[in-house]
């Protein structure tokens, strides 16, 4: 496998904006289908979504997927067809297992919440999906708080299945090959970039550099393939999220 390094800018992303939703997609999604541009590694889904308040993702199934919700902004109600519920905010991993069949709903419910529209914002948050080791496993739900003094420390495990990562402070996922990780960098601060067939760095909120590859802004996103080590230095206050993967899908 050759080394590469496919820098994605957060302008050339498909997007689905309508009355209550502002929807950015890294890969394919919905509607907008690019064979060329379907997953990288084994993540399939990256969306950046900011959702009105009020309003939100109604009843909707999913099946055999493996999916990470890190909210960056406001705060997001989750009920699903296994009976979990909850509201997930800035620092809470989810992970919702789909298995063989899942319902849930996704609502910003601020107004709500609050009991006051003057205390209503949106909800910002990222969506990502990667494939499971097995298909048909039982659905499953599983929330965790990072720490933000962690999160402050450098690059932290937030979700993974990979066996070395037993242990931490991390929600579980069910493919032993992926781990997400993430951290919140304040200018001059910067982070190494684990080594792996697979990486995926997406930048939700700031700006960075990438070392050997210049200026990252909020929205954009960097592919590696053999690669791995690059240090990146924030400019500016920001969050990135990283996908570790060390395999791709089969077939």
């Amino acid at each position: 496998m050759a080394a590469t390094v496919d820098i994605r800018r957060a302008a050339d992303r498909a997007a689905t904006k309508i009355s209550w939703l502002d929807s950015k997609h890294s890969f394919s999604f919905g509607h907008h289908y690019d064979s060329d541009n379907t997953h990288h590694g084994l993540l399939l889904v990256n969306n950046d979504d900011i959702v009105k308040p009020g309003m939100g993702f109604d009843t909707h199934p999913h099946r055999d997927m493996e999916i990470v919700t890190w909210v960056l902004q406001g705060s997001l109600v989750h009920q699903d067809s296994t009976g979990h519920s909850g509201v997930i905010y800035p620092g809470l991993a989810q992970r919702m297992s789909a298995g063989r069949g899942i319902l849930h709903s996704e609502k910003n419910d601020s107004w709500t919440l609050t009991g006051d529209e003057n205390h209503s914002e949106p909800v910002h948050f990222v969506q990502m999906w990667v494939v499971p080791d097995e298909s048909g496993i039982d659905p499953g739900y599983q929330q965790l708080e990072i720490d933000d003094e962690l999160l402050r420390g450098g690059l932290v495990t937030i979700a993974s299945g990979m066996p070395e990562h037993n242990g931490q402070s991390a929600i579980a996922i069910r493919n032993r090959y992926a781990a997400l990780h993430g951290a919140r960098l304040q200018p001059g601060e910067a982070v190494e970039l684990p080594e792996a067939p697979y990486l995926h760095l997406f930048v939700p909120r700031g700006e960075v550099t990438l070392e050997g590859a210049g200026e990252l802004h909020e929205g954009d996103a960097v592919r590696f393939t053999a690669a791995g080590g690059q240090r990146v230095t924030a400019t500016a206050p920001s969050e990135i999220l990283v996908w570790e993967m060390h395999a791709g899908l089969a077939g």
